[in-house]
């Protein structure tokens, strides 16, 4: 089989201040994506972005705050360099992103789409009631989670790597996931539990609730996507590359708001079809999954990275 560039786009969480700011000063084509974006949300993405303002880390923002950010890098990586993936794949909120990437959804189209995701997600339970945490130990056994977990109003929310789970679920509930976690997990010197600065209980049942009104927004601001474009993205619901059809890539992003993002999985598949590995966003969260497998993963930030990519030889 030929081998490939791929590009893959972390998620929520990989925000930050003044994200995007060097292309959005340098490049043309990157400062117009920015511009698209607000365009199409009647808000200024660029100053979110690039200022002191909490609403970055506000759900309904960050999530096209940071689409946007990726597809401003990656033009303007394809106008400077002439980078140009053809095989995409994105953690949780990336997936959207990988999907404008491949041409499946227009820019305009996917930050509407998650702008209201983030407001569902963030609607879907009260604020403090749930909570998430990463599971971290060698080796983790994820069947062995979710049976230690079972009885438990929790569920595995991301298989992130060999090494790392994390469970999202009632708040209340994990002091006792922790404990149960602990004990299962004796034999690790190594083993944490990682409580996560979030606002809801993601990739849990607890999202089921706005799995109906999701997809009508797919479906309505979504209905001139190009499907046959999808066959390029791994989808987190199935752990493989989409399908062509239009019902089952809205299935399968509709399910993985309440079901396990598998991105162990994504990772095996991209890597599989791949020479070199690009992680493209305002962090790398990504490159050390990758690392767990055994497989390199080139993390571009901003400009220097960038450039330092290209003068290694490792753009292309």
């Amino acid at each position: 089989m030929e081998k490939i560039a791929v590009g893959v786009f972390p998620g929520q969480g990989a925000q930050r201040p003044g994200m995007g700011k060097d292309f959005y000063d340098s490049i043309s084509v990157s400062r117009r994506t920015y511009e698209e974006a607000s365009d199409a949300l009647g808000w200024d993405v660029a100053a979110i972005c690039f200022g002191e303002d909490e609403r970055l880390d506000l759900t309904e923002y960050t999530q096209p705050c940071i689409l946007t950010t990726e597809i401003a890098a990656l033009r303007g990586l394809n106008s400077q360099y002439g980078f140009s993936p053809t095989i995409f794949g994105g953690h949780s909120l990336g997936e959207f992103t990988a999907l404008v990437a491949a041409g499946v959804l227009t820019l305009t189209e996917a930050v509407q789409i998650v702008h209201i995701r983030g407001q569902l997600m963030q609607k879907a339970v009260p604020l403090g009631i749930g909570g998430m945490a990463a599971v971290i130990s060698q080796n983790i056994d994820r069947e062995g989670v979710r049976k230690n977990l079972s009885d438990l109003p929790i569920d595995v929310a991301n298989e992130n790597s060999a090494h790392q789970v994390v469970i999202s679920g009632k708040l209340s509930a994990m002091p006792e996931a922790e404990k149960r976690l602990h004990t299962a997990c004796a034999h690790d010197p190594g083993f944490r539990f990682v409580p996560l600065n979030v606002s809801a209980p993601f990739h849990s049942r607890f999202m089921k609730p706005i799995e109906e009104p999701f997809a009508r927004t797919m479906r309505e601001v979504g209905k001139n996507m190009t499907p046959v474009n999808a066959i390029h993205v791994t989808s987190n619901f199935t752990g493989n590359l989409h399908s062509n059809s239009t019902e089952e890539i809205i299935f399968c992003l509709v399910s993985q708001l309440s079901n396990t993002v598998r991105w162990t999985d994504n990772m095996q598949c991209l890597a599989e079809r791949a020479d070199m590995i690009y992680e493209i966003g305002p962090s790398r969260p990504l490159r050390d999954f990758f690392k767990t497998i055994n497989v390199s993963c080139v993390p571009i930030t901003n400009l220097s990275t960038a450039a330092r990519a290209f003068s290694e030889g490792n753009l292309k």
